[in-house]
């Protein structure tokens, strides 16, 4: 061990000399250096520093590592997503992850911490590793590391809060997975998010050096996996087990050893490092760990400095230069994105690095939906909140009052599944449509006669809704196994043009008065699948024909739904090829699943005094 220690350290000298602070241009903001920084098992990282050209004495350092690549050579000009940080002055620093670019080890595409295991390295040692050689060897730091970063970006800096390295003072984990069986990118409790733990294995496996797409033959993907046929189809026409991140999943179809594994966060109990989590309603991507680190974390906090901040923002939006609206929904004039980063991120990095301006007195700030408000609160969710069921009743309408009876029906059919979004749906990367579906008018599946619609009449008074929500169906299928979606809307009235402008906002009222007549606002969304209902891990046939419970758990939202706004439920058992297709009869495993295993199945909703499905609403009055 000795002598590995010795021979990083004359490597990393050698290539610092090689990649020694680049001369600056004369209207240069930052210095660019690139170095390799050892870890304990002698892999040597690549990473770049960025130091501002005029810094006149110490500078905390802002640490963030990467699997998507570190920049070439120093930024022409401060880019939107840290200008705010970049005014108070910051030692900026990226690194790529062991096994990506120049990054020496192996990529696993991995959350797996062991910290019981000494001789372990995992992205929580390379993590603490590397801070303490960034302390002792970037010149003119004053001794202080904070770490941000978005999605993997995001979770590399949580992994850190379980080990964190002593001059780590302060974090800002944004949209970080934690669990990637129960929720987030890959699975929604177990049901498999068919297309992205599809594609974003192919984009990095594929390739040490690069971030690669799959090269589809047909532009309409929800074509693409129809025509595939079974999950097994893609290792045996496509993949042939090169990536081995797919290869996992479907080895792995129930919650076992390998993904209890993955769910880090199941170590964390308490608030290690001041922490901003950071979270959007919107995030189609990674909706639930920052919830989840924020609980967890929460279990010990007696200094306070566990935080949330949550708003109105699909998968990283808060890094957008204004952040003024979410696909067609305007946010009445605000630039949430540079608020974000102007009133909260800024001043919460500045109070614990650079020791000025106050400590947040609040444990949650949102940006609230339907008013268009920031909001704070003292504790998440806010002690005011009540639980408020709202009943789908069997003739189609919607309300608070309890069901008297009936059920409605309808066939599931997996040769012919709901799509999740509009067709043609493209591939999730590199097109930017997929940022925004979850904010899509459902109206383009409202009439399909394997959906369900509930709907209320139009509200006489504002109704807020704050904290987490939930669900319950009573349900039956003819078959062994069934999947159900439940949606939660905000139906906008047929003139929106009051309530979607504000004066300040800019565009005429008629642009939003056109595009928001009657649009179906998805609020909350989520699916379950039956053979998980009773087990996690071992998975069970559901009895045919037999009224069961559903549960689900709708995340936590901070939106208010307006005066002459109508509230929707929708109902389905497909949502395609976001979730792969359940075949309606138990198999052992779906990914093993046979193409005569497909079978159309007729589900049933129920409305009665004894089986009353029904959402829970935190209703704040």
């Amino acid at each position: 061990m000795r002598r590995a220690v010795v021979r990083c350290t004359v490597l990393l000298t050698v290539a610092a000399c090689a990649k020694g602070p680049a001369a600056p241009r004369h209207d240069a903001i930052f210095t660019y250096r690139q170095v390799m920084i050892p870890v304990r098992d002698g892999v040597h990282l690549q990473t770049v520093i960025l130091t501002p050209v005029n810094q006149t004495g110490p500078l905390p350092i802002l640490f963030r590592r990467t699997p998507y690549g570190v920049p070439e050579h120093a930024p022409d000009s401060m880019p939107a997503s840290f200008k705010e940080l970049a005014n108070d002055g910051y030692i900026f620093v990226i690194q790529n992850l062991r096994g990506r670019f120049k990054s020496e080890g192996v990529f696993n595409l991995s959350s797996q911490v062991d910290l019981s295991d000494p001789k372990a390295t995992n992205e929580t040692t390379d993590a603490y590793d590397s801070i303490d050689w960034l302390i002792k060897n970037v010149p003119n730091n004053n001794g202080k590391v904070g770490m941000y970063g978005v999605s993997y970006d995001g979770l590399t800096t949580a992994l850190a809060l379980l080990q964190p390295h002593p001059a780590l003072k302060a974090m800002s984990e944004q949209a970080s997975p934690v669990d990637q069986w129960m929720n987030d990118d890959d699975h929604r409790y177990g049901a498999l998010r068919e297309s992205y733990d599809f594609e974003y294995a192919v984009m990095e496996q594929a390739s040490k050096t690069e971030n690669t797409h799959f090269a589809f033959e047909t532009y309409d993907t929800y074509q693409w996996y129809l025509d595939l046929g079974p999950l097994s189809n893609i290792n045996a026409k496509y993949l042939h087990g090169s990536i081995p991140y797919w290869n996992s999943t479907i080895e792995h179809p129930d919650y076992d050893a390998f993904w209890k594994k993955e769910a880090w966060v199941n170590q964390l109990h308490a608030s290690t490092v001041p922490n901003l989590n950071v979270a959007g309603f919107w995030d189609q991507e990674d909706p639930w760990g920052p919830w989840q680190i924020f609980r967890h974390a929460a279990e010990h906090d007696p200094d306070h400095t566990d935080f949330i901040v949550a708003g109105p923002w699909y998968h990283g939006e808060w890094q957008a230069p204004r952040g003024d609206s979410i696909g067609l929904i305007p946010f009445g004039g605000h630039e949430t994105s540079r608020e974000f980063r102007e009133t909260i991120e800024a001043p919460f990095f500045r109070y614990y690095l650079h020791g000025a301006g106050t400590k947040p007195a609040w444990q949650a700030t949102t940006f609230q939906s339907g008013s268009n408000q920031w909001r704070t609160y003292p504790v998440w969710p806010p002690k005011e909140a009540t639980s408020t069921n709202l009943y789908p009743h069997a003739d189609g309408t919607l309300s608070f009052t309890a069901p008297t009876g009936g059920y409605r029906e309808y066939v599931s059919d997996p040769a012919n599944p709901v799509p999740y979004r509009r067709r043609p749906i493209s591939p999730t990367y590199p097109a930017g449509d997929w940022r925004t579906w979850e904010v899509a008018d459902q109206r383009f599946v409202d009439h399909r006669p394997d959906v369900l619609t509930y709907e209320s009449a139009p509200l006489d008074h504002d109704i807020t809704v704050t904290g987490p929500l939930a669900a319950r169906l009573f349900a039956s299928t003819s078959g062994t196994d069934a999947d159900f979606v439940v949606k939660l809307i905000d139906v906008y009235p047929e003139s929106a043009q009051a309530n979607a402008w504000k004066p300040e906002a800019g565009p005429a009222p008629g642009q939003y008065a056109r595009s928001l007549n009657g649009y179906q606002l998805p609020i909350a969304m989520e699916v379950r699948r039956g053979r998980y209902l009773t087990s996690y891990e071992r998975p069970h046939p559901l009895a045919a024909n037999t009224p069961t419970p559903w549960d689900f758990s709708l995340r936590d939202h901070d939106h208010v739904f307006l005066k002459g706004h109508r509230l929707m439920v929708q109902i389905q058992s497909t949502w395609f090829p976001l979730i792969d297709r359940n075949p309606q009869r138990f198999v052992p495993s779906i990914y093993n699943a046979k193409a005569s295993d497909f079978v159309k199945a007729t589900q049933r909703i129920y409305s009665t005094p004894a089986l009353p499905s029904h959402l829970v609403l935190p209703i704040v009055r």
